[in-house]
């Protein structure tokens, strides 16, 4: 009976999510609790919601955490560098464009936002895509490709709920699967180079007018205001050093991610 009202909570809240009828976050509160009434569990309501609130809240945390950290190193410019560098020298060969774009993907999915990736990517590739006539299938598919790995990260999402599931801390997760995830990376790159070097002989190389352009003041930031150039260093002293201590396991993740978020805020943008 609680497997059939388990699957059947599921399937009516995606159901309610996908057809537009309710939002996640409201479909996600009360379509459970209504199944809780109907599953005779009314008594119980109440602690089992703070009991699961209390088990879930680190997570949570890290994951609220994590995104804002990573975003602010977003707007802040700390990844334009990298990204200026790709775009200067894929220039007019597929198999340069192919493989920047997954280079790209990988470096801007670090954030386990899925949106902002296509966002970013599709900004920054596809003219380059359509000036060379290359298919936009392939930049999609390097990039989905790009986020599925980065997404194992504990604050991209599926190793934060398995954590949660098993109640764990998600670094004891997300550790043991960094060799798997540079396999990923490995094979990303590789599938880049195939996809690229097919493009490159339907194509060929060309030299397009653009390819001397001064991508200097291009940026991934959404907010020219908001970025940082001259703490670049810093930012990439300090995710570093988020890094080592994330796989060391100095702190649990969310207190990592809570200090190095408020150490970034406060050098970054002192002024309230």
């Amino acid at each position: 009976m609680l497997t059939f009202l388990g699957f059947a909570m599921v399937i009516t809240f995606m159901y309610l999510i996908m057809t537009k009828r309710l939002s996640a976050l409201i479909a996600l509160i009360l379509v459970p609790i209504l199944f809780a009434l109907f599953g005779g569990f009314s008594a119980k309501i109440g602690p089992m919601m703070l009991e699961g609130i209390s088990k879930l809240a680190p997570t949570g945390v890290m994951l609220m955490f994590a995104i804002l950290y990573f975003a602010l190193m977003i707007d802040s410019g700390l990844f334009d560098p990298a990204v200026r560098k790709i775009l200067k020298l894929v220039k007019g060969d597929p198999l340069k464009v192919s493989v920047g774009t997954a280079v790209l993907a990988l470096v801007v999915s670090l954030d386990g936002d899925g949106a902002t990736t296509y966002m970013i990517c599709c900004a920054a590739m596809l003219p380059m895509y359509s000036r060379l006539g290359m298919s936009p299938r392939i930049m999609a598919g390097l990039i989905i490709l790009a986020g599925g790995v980065m997404n194992m990260t504990p604050w991209g999402g599926p190793t934060a709920r398995a954590a949660s599931a098993l109640h764990v801390d998600p670094s004891d997760i997300f550790v043991p699967m960094i060799p798997a995830m540079a396999f990923g990376v490995i094979a990303i790159l590789a599938i880049a180079y195939m996809y690229g070097k097919r493009e490159r002989a339907r194509l060929g190389e060309l030299h397009l007018p653009t390819d001397d352009i001064d991508h200097s003041e291009i940026s991934v930031s959404q907010f020219p205001e908001a970025r940082r150039p001259k703490l670049i260093y810093f930012n990439a002293a300090l995710t570093a050093g988020l890094m080592v201590a994330l796989i060391a396991g100095v702190l649990p993740l969310p207190v990592l991610f809570m200090i190095a978020f408020s150490i970034a805020m406060i050098v970054n943008y002192p002024c309230l």
